[in-house]
């Protein structure tokens, strides 16, 4: 590390520092030497000789040749699958090191709450890993998982609720015995539920408070295009429901939804044979404390797509205080349905939002600077009053929603949504062979680097073998996305272009278009909203 330094106006470093530092630095290049060229080369170099002119690709000299792990055959990396009895199934994959992640995925969400208030997947993301029947409380549970380095944590999405835990290897039956506890014997007390509640409240009123308005957008985009039903209730708990769930309502749920069939225990890390063993263990013949049913309860509904409009009149002015404010914006939010991840379509779509891409104004070098997205190109790079254009993809194993997000001056916020309606329309239009190729490449680097993580691993085991009953592994997918071609693009968006729009609106919406004139504008060939004439603006 180098010795600190203070430099005077001038920008110089005084006498003392410099013979310091340049002392420090010759060291430096000294060790790099030996560490290039081995110690006995170097001694050898040091007499006063010139250093060889050698290529990055050749081997260096004094230096012993690498061993590197490899894999014998397929079969050491391919995710392993068993059954049990009782209708559970055992995922594992198979990695180097030390450390494990282990959880349980059920299918289980607030998609599924139709018939229950809505709310009860939040409390149970909140509740998990709180007293058992082994253990008292979170402490205990956090202090045996402290004794194998590890942490847990629990999350819950539309359509699943995913507990997991990452520690050593050695301790992965103290683990699959926690998971099973925890999942199938919380004792949800009234004092755990009380503060479950006030954990709530307050996450309800931060995610009306906070500067980024993406979740709160995600969750209006949802309810217009979803209207009142499946993926389209509410993933968050409305502040009327609170004080309506609790320990009956709670157990009622799961007693139809936290079942053996509905539920993978996934691994990676870990020997598969050893999974199962403490699968069949700990998980086998375990009673929930809800007891059991039948599995006629279950809603199977599908998704319906009904498009729409969802619209939070709200004072955008000072969300973020401070010496560099963010400034008042409208954020618009513009869907169409695409398509369900168990459709050949996924693969496609999922190209076609890596080729719109886009982010925020406030990247690197200004937007549009070495980003080839289209929204980089076309949107953030020409309309510099724009503060944020960028796409996602929704899906779900029923439906999927494509959509764009967009912030702005609340002045501008027709132009913006014109904009945004052209962006749709022009994805009908036959992408280029270099804008496919780099979204496709894109797409690829991206999975890959992502399935480099251990606990991201465990997540794409558990939702593949969840939704599926198998895992496609990452080069099949790399495969599929190597297939796609213009053509495809041009089909699943013709299609998708059919759909009537879903828009979420935030902010001051004095500007905003109706519904009617934004679906008039993606009907159009050219994405243009009808010209509205006025008198007096």
């Amino acid at each position: 590390m180098l010795p600190e330094t203070s430099s005077s106006s001038s920008g110089l470093i005084s006498g003392h520092r410099r013979s310091k530092m340049a002392t420090h630095m010759s060291r430096c290049r000294t060790w790099s030497r030996v560490q290039r060229f081995g110690i006995a080369a170097y001694r050898k170099y040091s007499s006063g000789g010139a250093y060889p002119n050698i290529s990055l690709s050749s081997p260096l000299p004094g230096i012993p040749k690498p061993v590197f792990a490899s894999v014998d055959g397929q079969e050491k990396y391919e995710t392993k699958i068993t059954t049990l009895e009782n209708g559970l199934k055992v995922a594992s994959q198979n990695k180097f090191g030390q450390f494990c992640t282990v959880g349980i995925l059920v299918n289980s969400g607030s998609r599924h709450e139709a018939k229950y208030p809505s709310g009860i997947a939040h409390f149970v993301e909140k509740l998990a890993f709180s007293s058992t029947a082994q253990y008292g409380s979170k402490d205990e549970i956090l202090l045996t998982l402290e004794k194998h380095g590890g942490i847990c944590d629990c999350q819950t999405s539309r359509d699943t609720t995913m507990y997991a835990v990452s520690a050593e290897v050695k301790g992965l039956d103290t683990v699959v015995s926690l998971l099973s506890d925890a999942v199938l014997q919380p004792r949800l007390l009234d004092e755990e539920i009380e503060m479950t509640r006030m954990a709530v409240r307050f996450e309800l009123e931060d995610l009306n408070m906070r500067p980024d308005p993406e979740p709160l957008l995600t969750e209006m985009i949802h309810a217009a295009a979803y209207r009142g039903n499946t993926v389209g209730l509410p993933r968050f708990c409305p502040v009327d429901n609170v004080d309506k769930i609790d320990k009956m309502v709670l157990h009622s749920y799961l007693r139809n939804y936290f079942c053996p069939e509905r539920m993978v225990l996934a691994g990676v890390g870990i020997e598969h044979e050893q999974l199962v063993e403490c699968a069949r263990k700990y998980l086998l013949d375990m009673k929930p404390v809800w007891g059991t049913s039948a599995v006629a309860n279950v809603d199977l509904s599908v998704a319906q797509y009904t498009g729409g409009i969802v619209k939070m009149e709200k004072d955008m002015s000072d969300v973020s205080l401070g010496p560099t404010p963010i400034p008042e914006l409208t954020h618009i939010m513009i869907g169409l349905e695409s398509c369900s991840f168990l459709e050949d379509d996924f693969i496609p779509f999922a190209v076609l939002n890596m080729m719109m891409g886009g982010g925020g104004s406030f990247s690197a070098g200004g937007p549009g600077k070495g980003m080839f997205t289209r929204l980089y190109l076309n949107v953030l790079n020409r309309h510099h009053w724009m503060y944020n254009a960028t796409s996602y993809h929704h899906s779900y194993e029923d439906s999927g929603l494509l959509c764009i997000h967009a912030s702005a001056d609340p002045r501008q916020v027709r132009e913006m949504v014109e904009i945004i309606t052209r962006e749709f329309i022009q994805m009908a239009g036959s992408p280029g062979e270099m804008e496919l190729e780099r979204a496709k490449t894109q797409l690829k680097s991206m999975l890959m680097m992502n399935l480099e993580s251990r606990p991201v691993i465990f997540e794409d085991v558990g939702r593949q073998v969840l939704s599926t009953g198998k895992r496609k592994l990452p080069h099949e997918l790399c495969d599929l996305i190597s297939n796609v071609t213009a053509s495809d693009i041009k089909r699943v968006t013709t299609k998708m272009l059919r759909s009537k729009p879903a828009v979420a609106a935030l902010g001051d919406l004095t500007e905003l278009p109706s519904y009617e004139h934004i679906q008039a504008a993606l009907s159009s060939k050219d994405g243009r909203l009808p010209r509205m004439y006025r008198l007096f603006r």
